[in-house]
């Protein structure tokens, strides 16, 4: 899977998976740290008619340092990851110098309140690196903060999995064809003989609401095809996951 940011001109300006130019770091814990910053929450969740938040930026080095902050409209379609320049959440400010020890405070601003289902966001925090000495090399680090803002109606995930063989290939798919994201962890495959199956699904976890996820599935023999079915465990938001998958053949 890749994750383009999008101008608003559509025109695909990049892409990124675990690395970026420098990095991008992956958020899962309580608090984020680039180089001497930490950043929390990482995590943002927005109950219904709430309009605004704020994100807290700590320099822990011993030099001042730069950071600039942006907000993306998050989807995914055709199950890849697409973050979009958006002026629905207003970021201030948008740029600032932190000094050592010192912290910032970002307030982000819903413009409007999320409709029917849940609206989904990415800051990106990206660190400006301050000149390079001659003969040595700064890297810039970006950190990706998911936000997810709820609408006042009610929201709810609804994922069904499926497998899909094609031209050999044979794919774990996701369809959440809910209000709310869900988030999948800690999957596993077995096939029908017990054999173990691998699939990247744990490692890119959010199935956004309306979206269909696709993953490729390893096996170190034979593949399962069309016809067979796959032994599925794992974890949702919803609860664990145990379930057999009917392999078909993709259309």
């Amino acid at each position: 899977m890749h994750t383009q940011i999008v101008p608003t001109n559509r025109r695909k300006l990049a892409r990124f998976g675990a690395l970026a130019t420098g990095a991008l770091a992956l958020l899962l814990g309580t608090a984020a740290s680039a180089q001497s910053l930490t950043v929390l929450p990482v995590n943002i969740e927005m109950a219904p008619q709430q309009m605004a938040t704020t994100l807290t930026v700590v320099n822990q080095g011993d030099t001042e340092t730069s950071v600039q902050i942006r907000a993306f409209k998050w989807m995914q379609p055709d199950g890849n990851e697409e973050l979009t320049p958006s002026d629905e959440v207003l970021v201030s400010p948008p740029i600032a110098t932190i000094a050592p020890g010192a912290t910032q405070i970002v307030r982000l601003v819903l413009r409007r309140a999320p409709q029917d289902r849940e609206a989904t966001y990415r800051i990106l925090l990206d660190q400006i690196p301050p000149a390079a000495a001659p003969g040595t090399v700064r890297i810039a680090l970006r950190l990706s903060i998911p936000v997810f803002a709820a609408p006042a109606t009610r929201v709810a995930a609804n994922v069904q999995f499926r497998a899909e063989s094609k031209a050999g290939q044979t794919y774990l798919v996701a369809v959440n064809d809910g209000n709310r994201r869900e988030t999948i962890r800690e999957i596993t495959l077995k096939s029908n003989d017990g054999g173990g199956l691998t699939t990247a699904a744990s490692s890119s976890p959010y199935i956004l609401a309306g979206a269909t996820r696709r993953w490729p599935i390893g096996a170190p023999g034979r593949l399962p095809t069309a016809g067979e079915t796959v032994h599925l465990t794992g974890r949702m938001d919803a609860g664990v996951i145990d379930q057999h998958v009917p392999v078909a053949a993709a259309p």
